[in-house]
């Protein structure tokens, strides 16, 4: 257990900042689910902007690694010039 009043807060922020960052990326690999199972262009192109934002702010918070978001937008534009 920590004995100092910096090593307790330390604690209790580490935990929130762990759930923030499960939630988003919880909520960013939904939003890929979702994009990866639509059928129509016309809607895959209106949802990749968001999606493609959802995925750079995690990138940017150091969530996911910069390369991984860089494939996971790559692999979400194929998709959408295949449909």
């Amino acid at each position: 257990m920590a004995n100092h009043k910096s090593a307790l807060k330390r604690i209790r922020s580490n935990d929130a900042k762990r759930l923030r960052n499960r939630y988003q990326h919880k909520t960013a690999r939904n939003a890929m689910k979702k994009f990866q199972e639509l059928a129509d262009k016309k809607e895959a192109e209106k949802m990749l902007p968001s999606v493609c934002g959802l995925i750079d702010k995690l990138a940017k918070k150091n969530i996911i690694h910069d390369n991984k978001a860089a494939n996971l937008k790559s692999n979400m534009t194929k998709h959408v010039a295949a449909l």
